[in-house]
């Protein structure tokens, strides 16, 4: 195995997890009878650029075809989305002259932003069946996974974006420099790429092992993407820490040959905290894995105990990371009696490898559990919001990362 972007071997492994099914591979009842692919989930830090990365065992085109996960089921994501619209429209000035790409752009829970104000938009969106419903939605939408090849496609019918965005895609990702190549190619002279993405550091210090499943092929420091970037001819001048998945960067890239926006104080900030944080330095990442063990005894603890008194529990959410969660804990219904989520498009259907049932919300009033396990713990204040009258019956909630929480 080699590293994705400098090609350098990989020697030194970063965590391993065990072999699951990919984390969207969501059953239905008569697939529990049929055999279960699963792969391994080991990743590896390259001592050369630092990248974290899995190997690619499957294809992107069999992940992502036909998606189970739509982006406008989640109000906190929605809110983000149009903050994020309104923030860039007032920043840089984007107007009705502008052209406005998205690439993983999913059942257009962003674009409309755009396009309410007249902005024109496109979506690039590799899962058919959630670029059908962005179609409904009035968001044109091509339907391919973006690389050079749709890049080079675009500027020959004169297609170039003034703003070119991507929210949790670059991770997906496993042909990594085809991918930025096709950033450079299809952006504007003075355009603007923004980008967000779990951050690393976030990842490691508060131990959100969950985020780890197949579909992520790639896990960044500030310092690793800015080398990524930077090979292929794009310079990072600003980046915000935010607060969403746990804890994301987004950066913004521009042509380095663009010499209109100067590199923000915020680039350097981050640089020199990474750096004191041992970011830089291959030691750093290799304790990782007690510390993941660490808290899988913790969350197994808790559940044998309340299990033990006779208490019911069952979740909240059927995200990939939840799935992660419970397979690397090998939690299955003998735990978590079931699990409620929001998306019909998953209600009915099993988690894959639990195979726990995913059940649609109401179903938690019938039953009264004692304990509903937050499994999309970055939404935590959004479900607890919803979920409210869980308290009525003594009922409580339980976050599992990044330590047991019991509110």
């Amino acid at each position: 195995m080699h590293c994705r972007f400098c090609n350098q071997p990989l020697t030194h492994l970063f965590l391993s997890l065990g072999s699951f099914p990919l984390s969207n591979s969501y059953l239905t009842r008569e697939q529990l009878h049929e055999k279960e692919v699963s792969y391994p989930l080991e990743v590896y830090v390259c001592d050369s650029c630092f990248l974290v990365q899995l190997q690619e065992y499957e294809t992107p085109e069999n992940i992502f075809g036909d998606y189970a996960y739509f982006s406008s089921y989640s109000d906190t994501w929605l809110k983000h989305a149009k903050k994020y619209a309104d923030d860039m429209i007032h920043l840089f000035g984007f107007n009705r002259n502008s052209f406005v790409v998205e690439i993983a752009s999913n059942d257009g829970y962003l674009l409309q932003y755009f396009a309410e104000k007249g902005i024109p938009v496109l979506g690039i969106e590799p899962a058919r069946n959630v670029a059908e419903v962005a179609k409904q939605k009035g968001i044109p939408t091509e339907v391919v996974f973006f690389g050079t090849q749709t890049a080079k496609r675009l500027t020959s019918e004169g297609k170039y974006a003034d703003l070119l965005l991507g929210n949790n895609v670059l991770a997906h990702v496993p042909s990594l420099n085809d991918f930025v190549t096709g950033l450079k190619i299809l952006l504007k002279t003075k355009g603007i790429i923004t980008m967000e993405f779990p951050h690393l550091m976030r990842l490691m210090e508060e131990t959100q092992f969950d985020t780890i499943y197949h579909e992520h092929f790639s896990y960044f420091s500030f310092l690793s993407v800015e080398k990524i970037f930077h090979a292929h001819g794009l310079t990072l001048f600003d980046v915000d820490e935010l607060a969403t998945h746990g804890g994301s960067l987004r950066i913004y890239a521009r042509h380095t040959e663009d010499n209109t926006r100067p590199i923000a104080e915020r680039v350097h900030r981050l640089k020199q905290k990474e750096m004191e944080a041992g970011y830089a330095d291959i030691h750093h990442y290799l304790g990782f894995q007690e510390k993941v063990r660490a808290i899988k005894r913790e969350i197994l603890k808790f559940l044998i105990k309340v299990k033990e008194e006779g208490k019911t529990v069952v979740g909240y959410g059927a995200p990939a990371k939840g799935n992660t969660l419970l397979n690397y804990c090998g939690i299955r219904a003998d735990f978590i009696d079931y699990t409620v989520d929001r998306n019909p498009h998953k209600q009915g259907h099993f988690l894959p490898g639990s195979h726990i049932a995913i059940e649609e919300p109401n179903k938690i009033k019938e039953t009264k559990p004692d304990y509903l396990f937050i499994l999309p713990w970055n939404l935590r204040d959004e479900i607890m919001e919803q979920m409210t009258f869980v308290r009525q019956w003594g009922g409580r909630f339980v976050i599992p990362i990044p330590k047991i929480e019991v509110i």
